[in-house]
């Protein structure tokens, strides 16, 4: 399955300062009437979960290239030029408090577009589960505080959320497109780009740690009590038993504790998959850590340590660190962009300027 995306970029604080954010707005909503009109509402979406064509919009729309800013500001001002078009598209989410209203703002959709029940209920499991996927499952050291969840009228989805890591003052996009997600469990996004490799991921999405995610379904089925004492003997004792004649983990960190309520739940239910296990509420990133590193211990499977990153952008890609560019990619997106620009009635000094700020974010070497 192709990956949508991840980039990173660096936190700054403040605000988009009103004359900007108007500005945004009107030019946001030019745009996405142009895309919907011209190639119709998926194909918005599909641009949308592409983390280099996101990038190239906020650009066009005159915000910081570089800055973790970008995806609040240009999802915000999405939000706000789509509620007053008429394009059936919804830009629900943000930033903060807000992220956690998405499930009561897809509840409300059936009154605006005739989706039935059963969709309903698909939307917000899709908004729920790529949240705790990002959160809980990939575990890169970036934690959410950002999630828009985009809609259409006929029900398709894409999402792009945003995690920070404080200590090293960088935030982690994340884009999801609907229509390529066939688990949510198994590399879920449609491409990855980042600035920073992380040396230390848990990444339980790849498809190379589907063995630890199918151990760790067996080990909840063998119930809460033998839970605890594989995971007493883990943490306290001496790990000898395990490893004969078993590969040594990578490295072993075992939270210090466990939701055993939700793992007692688990059992309860008879879980037959592990995106049943991620989907039980309490079921968080520590407890789902312990898992696999027991599914790692006991039978020798591994989990992958490798940064799901493909492609640098921002800061380092021009160098070839960690990855060269994607400047074909590039290419593309800055042009469909700048055609998309062109259409657009407005005055032809504006649209110079903000083909200018296109080509200003390609390295030096492409131009």
């Amino acid at each position: 399955m192709r990956r949508t995306g991840i980039a990173s970029l660096p936190l700054h604080p403040g605000k988009a300062p009103p004359w900007l954010f108007k500005r945004m707005k009107r030019l946001s909503s030019l745009i996405v009437k142009a895309i919907v009109l011209e190639y119709g509402r998926k194909e918005f979406l599909r641009r949308i979960s592409d983390p280099i064509w996101f990038q190239a919009m906020g650009c066009a729309l005159g915000y910081d290239w570089h800055s973790s800013g970008l995806t609040t500001v240009l999802t915000g001002a999405l939000r706000e030029a789509l509620s007053e078009e008429d394009l059936g598209i919804a830009v629900l989410g943000g930033k903060g408090r807000v992220s956690r209203k998405v499930p009561e703002e897809i509840a409300k959709l059936t009154s605006k577009y005739e989706l039935s029940q059963q969709k309903i209920e698909a939307l917000i499991r899709a908004s729920r589960l790529s949240a705790k996927v990002d959160n809980a499952v990939l575990q890169d050291g970036y934690s959410l505080y950002h999630h828009a969840f985009f809609v259409t009228e006929e029900g398709y989805w894409a999402v792009v959320q945003q995690g920070m890591n404080p200590k090293i003052r960088l935030a982690r996009r994340y884009h999801w497109l609907g229509e390529n997600v066939s688990s949510f469990i198994s590399e879920p996004h449609s491409g990855l780009i980042s600035e920073r490799v992380e040396e230390i991921v848990f990444d339980l999405t790849a498809r190379s740690s589907n063995p630890a995610r199918e151990v760790s379904v067996d080990l909840v089925n063998e119930g809460p009590n033998r839970l605890r004492r594989m995971f007493r003997e883990a943490t306290r004792g001496p790990l000898s038993k395990y490893l004969e004649e078993k590969p040594l983990p990578k490295y072993v960190e075992f939270p210090r504790k466990l939701n055993w309520e939700a793992l007692r739940k688990a059992y309860e239910m008879s879980v037959s998959d592990f995106q049943e296990l991620v989907e039980i509420r309490g079921f968080g990133p520590g407890t789902i850590r312990a898992l696999a590193l027991l599914a790692e211990l006991v039978e020798g499977v591994e989990v992958s340590r490798k940064d799901p990153v493909r492609y640098s952008f921002a800061f380092g890609g021009k160098d070839g660190v960690p990855y060269p560019v994607d400047t074909s990619r590039m290419d593309k997106a800055i042009s469909f962009m700048s055609d998309i620009v062109s259409w657009l009635e407005i005055k032809s000094e504006e649209k110079s300027q903000i083909l200018k700020r296109l080509s200003e974010i390609l390295p030096e070497k492409t131009r």
